[in-house]
This record gives C-alpha cells, structure tokens and sequence, in this order.
C-alpha cells in the first residue's frame, strides 16, 4: 500500500478510482471526519505517520468560526432557529445603488410614497385614538357644560349609556375619511417639500411651514366631511355613518357636508403649520445631532408627541369654535340646549363670550392636548416608518429592474 493510499484512509477521503462506487453516506461520513480533524488539535506532537503530518498541516489553519454541515444539517438549523427581524426599525438605503435611486426619484414618486405611507399611517392612528376623541367632542359639544362635570364624568356617562361600543361611535366614517386625508395631506407634504427644495431663492427654513400648509388646504376638503359625520354621531346623532350622510344631504346639500369648513381650516392650518413644521424642525435637529440616516422609532414618537402638545395648546380656542358649528344639530338636537343655531364663525365666537366667557375657549383643552400629543407619536412614528418601508421596498425593486436591464444589454452586446 503506498503513502497515497495511506494518507487517502488517515483522512477518509474518497479513492478517485472511478471503478469504486460509494454512496451518499460514505461522502456525509468521510465530509464529517474532515471536519473534525479541522476543528480538532493535534493529539500526539510526535511521530512521521500521515496522519500526524495531516494533523500538523491542519493545525496551522485558522480554525473557522461556522462548522461544516450538510445541507439538511443546515437547512434543519435555519427552519428551527429563523433569523429575527426587528420589524419597528424603519427600513433604511444602504447600497450606493439605492442612495443614487433615491436621489434621481421623481417629484411624483417622492409624493405617491409619501401619501401611501400617510394613508396607512392616518387609518391606524385615528382607529387608536378614535375613543379620546370620542371624550373631547362631547366637552366641547354646545350645553356640555351642563350636562357634563369633566372629562371623567363624559367617560362614566357614555360608558353606562352605550357602553364599550359608543366610544367608536362614526369610527367607520374614520377608516374611510382618515385614510384617504392622510394620504392626501402627506402625499402634498412630500410633493411640496420637493417642489420647493427646487427653488434656489426659496429659505429653507420656510419649507416645512409651507408645506404644511399645502397640506392641510388639500386635505380639508376630505378631512370637513369625515369629521362632520364623525362628530355628528359622537354628539348624539341616531343610525350608522352612511344614514346620518344621507340626512346631511337630503337637509342641507352637497354644502351641508363643508359646514364649520371655514372654521377648520381657521384650526387646521395653524395646527398643521405649528404641528408639521414643529416635527420636522426636531427631526432635523435629531439626525444632525446623532449623525444618522433616519430617526429611531422611539425618537419619532418623543418629537411627534412634543410637536403635537405645542399645536394642540395653542389651537384649542379654534377648535371649539369648529366644534360648534359642526356640531349644532338641527332638528337632531339632543337637549334643548343644543338647539340654538349658529350663522358663522364670528356668530359663534361672540355666543361663547356671552354664555361661558374666555373660559369657554379652552374647554376640552387637556384631552385635546393629551389626544393631540398621542396622535402625533402614533401618526408620525406610523408614517416615517411606513414611508421609509414602502421607499425601500421601492428602491430594491427599482435596483433589480436596473441590474435586469443592465445584464440584458451586457448579454446583447456579446452575442
């Protein structure tokens, strides 16, 4: 037997004499015990064998950090112990490839980005938060000053009267209305933070508050009809979203749907500017000052709370004068109270004064400050993450289309 031979059996390799035949097992055994002796020490340091001499040579081969294994070892590993993902970090751009797509993404792709990732966003925070919201309208509904003693009181009240379920009172008006404003608001957002960044002579500093403000002027005109329907019900109105709509249409019109529409825009675009203009501010302060891509996901809750208290305290008094003219319910009204008309916002500002004071303008203001401040975590952590996935999602489909192209052309030119 010669020294080949020898060293063929000290390491179980496979013979290469074609005329042997060897099965799958003898290949998975002889693979092993390769393993082994890589993984192994040396156990006699002594002695001219072959197998000494292996054990010598093999010695000196750093030893790896993952074993050898066969395929159904491994596969066997990865089915039992699958590789976690932590699904609240935002998704970020990390390949050249991908910052360069991103780069060269259109104005309208930065916007459709922009409003899918605002519908998802705005659907799953108002659902959340649809019960606060519930408490803060029936505070600020006409005659509630009477009827409730605080916001605990409101709580008590419609839990005994409806219970769990008249704190979702309109909530199907909400999945429909939020989803297609939000996507609408944030979607203008993107849109016009890109045209702007554009304008060379345009300050920067003004961006955020501009855009804002582009978005809740597009917005409103889904948001007025959601809320009114909204509102309605949460004050007392009888059926479902769909009957109560029908009846604003068949009273008052296609307009009857846009009451209180000059009152909200009178809340919602100093809302919007203060609130949009507040978080992008914090998150550009953010990322310069920890020398990141993106927000952490508990960084965009702390600056969308922040930004969400500083709009909600100081909308307050607009936002009462809206409630009240959405909220005045013809012959719906539930108490006689109730039952006096508005005729506009300036109408309404001087019976607040008459009948409740200054007083009057902050009432709902700790649930609005609280909900606004909980909205504002939840939709701007729900929105930098939605969008940010969907972008990426986007850029990888992108970059795999480009490598397709780029592969198909290389292909032609050598053919």
């Amino acid at each position: 037997m010669d020294s080949s031979t020898r060293s063929r059996r000290a390491l179980i390799l496979l013979s290469p004499n074609s005329h042997t035949a060897h099965t799958l097992t003898d290949f998975n055994s002889a693979f092993n015990h390769l393993n082994t002796l890589i993984s192994s020490s040396p156990h006699r340091t002594c002695g001219t064998s072959p197998t000494v001499a292996a054990h010598k040579v093999f010695a000196k081969i750093p030893k790896p950090k993952l074993s050898f294994s066969s395929t159904t070892v491994s596969n066997q590993e990865l089915l039992e112990n699958p590789p976690k993902r932590n699904w609240l970090k935002p998704a970020v751009r990390g390949s050249p490839a991908a910052q360069a797509l991103f780069k060269n993404l259109s104005v309208l792709e930065r916007a459709l980005i922009g409003a899918a990732g605002g519908g998802i966003a705005g659907a799953f925070t108002y659902v959340c938060l649809h019960p606060l919201d519930t408490v803060k309208t029936k505070l600020q509904t006409k005659g509630a000053s009477e009827i409730y003693k605080g916001a605990f009181d409101v709580i008590v009240k419609t839990f005994q009267s409806k219970g769990i379920l008249g704190f979702y009172s309109g909530v199907s008006a909400v999945i429909v209305g939020s989803t297609f404003s939000s996507a609408v608001y944030f979607g203008t957002c993107e849109f016009g933070k890109s045209i702007l960044s554009k304008i060379g002579s345009f300050p920067p500093l003004l961006i955020p508050p501009t855009a804002g403000a582009m978005g809740n002027i597009a917005s409103s005109a889904i948001m007025v009809p959601k809320e009114l329907i909204t509102q309605r019900m949460q004050a007392g109105a009888k059926g479902r979203s769909w009957e109560v709509l029908l009846r604003i249409l068949e009273k008052d019109g296609i307009l009857g749907l846009y009451a209180g529409y000059s009152a909200t825009l009178l809340r919602n675009l100093p809302a919007g500017v203060l609130s949009y203009s507040s978080f992008e501010y914090l998150k550009a302060a953010v990322l310069r000052e920890t020398n990141q891509a993106n927000m952490e996901p508990y960084q965009s809750v702390c600056c969308g709370a922040l930004a969400g208290a500083i709009s909600a305290s100081l909308t307050t008094p607009l936002d009462v004068v809206k409630t009240r003219l959405m909220t005045q319910a013809h012959t719906e009204a539930v108490n006689k109270v109730a039952a006096a008309m508005y005729s506009g916002v300036r109408d309404t500002v001087k019976q607040i004064l008459k009948e409740e004071g200054w007083v009057g303008f902050t009432r709902g203001m700790g649930p609005r400050v609280f909900y606004s401040a909980c909205f504002s975590a939840i939709g701007y952590f729900a929105f930098e993450t939605a969008r940010l996935t969907i972008l990426n999602q986007y850029l990888l489909r992108k970059e795999l289309e480009d490598a397709a192209l780029h592969t198909a052309a290389v292909v032609d030119q050598s053919g």
